[in-house]
């Protein structure tokens, strides 16, 4: 099954091009852009294996300097 998030992303005030830059630097990346309004960065992970995916969510993005929060979305596709 893959499971897939789309993750909203708030980047604290001349983050957001460095955030992108290492949110398009995980391997379990699909797309990531800059974007307008309340979020600065949109992102689209997706993993095998949901475990995986929290590890990514967790370990890795809330690990990125200059992010001050997320929301993260999930799609599962059977």
């Amino acid at each position: 099954m893959k499971i897939r998030a789309y993750i909203l992303i708030e980047a604290s005030a001349g983050t957001g091009n460095r955030v992108l830059g290492a949110i398009r630097d995980l391997p379990a990346t699909l797309q990531a852009d800059r974007v307008t309004g309340p979020y600065d960065v949109i992102a689209v992970v997706e993993s095998d294996d949901l475990n995986a995916l929290r590890s990514v969510l967790r370990d890795r993005v809330e690990s990125i300097p200059g992010i001050t929060r997320t929301m993260t979305c999930l799609r599962f596709e059977g």
